[in-house]
């Protein structure tokens, strides 16, 4: 089990403090195995595991405590035979009816540590923010970065090269439960099609109420097509007509949102460096892990360009950096990154094959004046920065310590 230091960092010190910790995220990304390294940085400090009451809604065993009051009184309850301070951990807590009536009366009624995790962003949305407004704190889990498959791979693969790590990591991605099946091929594949199906039909599909799978399917897979790519829900909804799918920019945006909600997609909006604002039309998305996208669409490696920006953007994010996509006249810098006053850029290219690709990617960067880290990010090995602009291979990107 990897120990996620990266988030354990975040976490640690929240933990044993009043506020509720929620930790969100797709479907297997490893909110569980957060819990559990949670429970085992508790113990080694001295707290005794009685202290613990968990449940995972996902459980059959535990289906008669999915709402509030139910819930409330199993663990008032339980919590009686236990001395001192408890700890709580919930998993998947969107199955349960009302829960944040319950974790907020929990808080008011017992001395204790909560912690929660869920697959929906809506999670955190709407009642929560009355019932828990300011006395939470929120992390969101990611797949395996490529620093973290390259450990768990090389349990696998032992003697496997950085290069035949990352070859790998294109078209497997990094869902944690792929190293139990080995990485193996057909397995991994089967593995990510019934974790899609899944997402889908669990927490956009029953979640949402939706009446027109198809149409889902459609929107989804185009998404997928495009991740990277910038587009408008109209030239979405102009594509779904020539597919003989007449629907509207509304539903095509609800459907997309849904699965925004469900940490499928993630949408990065653009801004306009020089007006200084964000724009409202033709954003971006990037799916959760570029593995699944291999699993039901294929074609990562014809598209590597788009699977390289959808790999850094999520580093980018996991790193805890807001990013948008910045607009300079009629260029285009893929991630403008900023984190507590301190800004990033980063162009993401597969090769720079030749010196009209290294004009293009590097003169981007022309009319920023600032002073803050420019980088070029590609496949090449050789390093061609220039002009104080940054070039990296993409596997040192991702695995360095930090970005200066």
């Amino acid at each position: 089990m990897i120990k996620r230091e990266m988030y354990m960092r975040r976490i640690r010190p929240f933990i044993g403090s009043d506020l509720v910790k929620v930790m969100t995220g797709i479907r297997r990304a490893g909110k569980s195995v957060m819990l559990q390294l949670i429970q085992e940085e508790l113990v080694a400090s001295g707290v005794n595991p009685d202290t613990f009451i968990s449940i995972n809604f996902e459980d059959l065993r535990y289906a008669h405590l999915a709402n509030a009051m139910a819930l409330h009184e199993e663990i008032l309850k339980r919590a009686e035979k236990i001395a001192g301070k408890v700890r709580l951990f919930f998993d998947e807590m969107q199955e349960v009816a009302d829960w944040e009536k319950c974790v907020n009366s929990l808080r008011v009624a017992l001395d204790c540590d909560i912690y929660i995790t869920g697959s929906n962003a809506k999670l955190l949305s709407g009642e929560l923010a009355t019932y828990l407004g300011g006395r939470y704190v929120e992390f969101v889990i990611y797949p395996f970065s490529f620093g973290e498959f390259l450990e768990l791979y090389r349990t696998v693969e032992p003697a496997a090269s950085e290069s035949q790590c990352f070859q790998k990591y294109l078209v497997a991605g990094g869902m944690p439960y792929l190293s139990n099946i080995r990485y193996e091929e057909e397995p991994s594949k089967q593995y990510l099609t019934d974790l899609f199906n899944s997402v889908q039909l669990k927490d956009i599909v029953k979640r949402n109420k939706v009446r027109d799978v198809d149409l889902l399917e459609r929107i989804i897979a185009y998404v997928m097509a495009n991740v990277g790519t910038t587009f408008s829900a109209t030239s979405l909804v102009k594509f779904l007509k020539n597919e003989r799918r007449a629907t509207s920019t509304d539903t095509v945006l609800n459907y997309i949102k849904y699965c925004c909600d469900s940490y499928l997609f993630y949408q990065v909006k653009r801004e306009d460096l020089q007006g200084k604002q964000i724009l409202s039309t033709n954003e971006k998305y990037y799916i959760a892990d570029h593995g699944i996208r291999e699993a039901v669409f294929g074609g990562n490696m014809r598209s590597i360009n788009l699977i390289l920006e959808n790999i850094v953007y999520l580093e980018l994010v996991r790193r805890g950096y807001q990013v948008t996509v910045g607009k300079v006249g009629d260029k285009e810098i893929d991630f403008v990154c900023n984190q507590r006053g301190q800004k990033l850029y980063v162009q993401v290219a597969y090769l720079l094959a030749d010196e009209n690709t290294v004009q293009r990617e590097f003169g981007v960067y022309d009319s920023i004046r600032d002073n803050f880290p420019k980088y070029v990010v590609t496949m090449d090995e050789l390093d061609m920065s220039r002009n104080g602009i940054k070039h990296k291979n993409i596997r040192e990107f991702l695995t360095a310590a930090e970005w200066t």
